[in-house]
């Protein structure tokens, strides 16, 4: 036995123990770790990740809630004078309290702001639907007049027709008696050569 052949042998045995070994499936291989370069290549392997196992449910983030600032104190227990005597630590306890209520003040501007403009929304919203209404029922009304017209005009050409109808059916029994013997000698006009 060579030198090579043991070195064989060996390694297939190593390798029937690990397949023995508890731990590991032996069909999972472990993935290369890829580092993304770019936004869009994140969002790739991301996607790549969810898609091998598509059973498994994707985690979707809940909307982050809107925030609020903490409500004023409804009782304030220091209270802090501007009398004599007030420490030197007492000056950022107030100028916390400053920020936050200007913050309060700050939020409560761009909420009204914002309702402001929910309001002109919405009213411009009603106006283009009231200005769309008042074209539409327009160029109906339009469009109604047009029909009457035609219809008038397809009653009148009717009666017209009608008539005629009836001069032509009294004229035309007169007409047939005379004009038997006129049609035989009259010859089509159709036909070449003839007038």
């Amino acid at each position: 036995m060579t030198l090579v052949e043991y070195r064989n042998i060996r390694n297939m045995a190593a390798i029937k123990e690990k397949e023995k070994r508890p731990g590991k499936p032996p069909g999972k291989e472990s993935q290369p770790l890829i580092i993304a370069k770019t936004p869009a290549e994140e969002q790739r392997l991301k996607l790549e990740r969810l898609m091998r196992n598509p059973d498994k449910p994707a985690p979707i983030p809940e909307r982050p809630k809107e925030w609020n600032p903490r409500a004023p104190p409804e009782f304030v227990r220091d209270v802090m004078g501007s009398s004599a005597g007030a420490g030197s630590g007492e000056f950022h306890v107030y100028r916390h309290l400053r920020r936050r209520e200007y913050q309060r003040q700050d939020f409560l501007d761009k909420m009204t702001e914002k309702q402001k403009m929910d309001l002109e929304y919405i009213d411009k919203v009603a106006q283009n639907q009231q200005a769309a209404d008042e074209r539409t029922a327009k160029r109906k009304k339009k469009r109604e007049k047009l029909k009457q017209k035609k219809n008038m005009a397809k009653k009148a050409k009717e009666e017209a027709t009608k008539g005629q109808d009836l001069e032509k059916s009294s004229s035309s029994e007169a007409d047939d008696q005379d004009g038997e013997a006129e049609d035989d000698a009259e010859a089509p006009s159709f036909i070449m050569g003839k007038r």
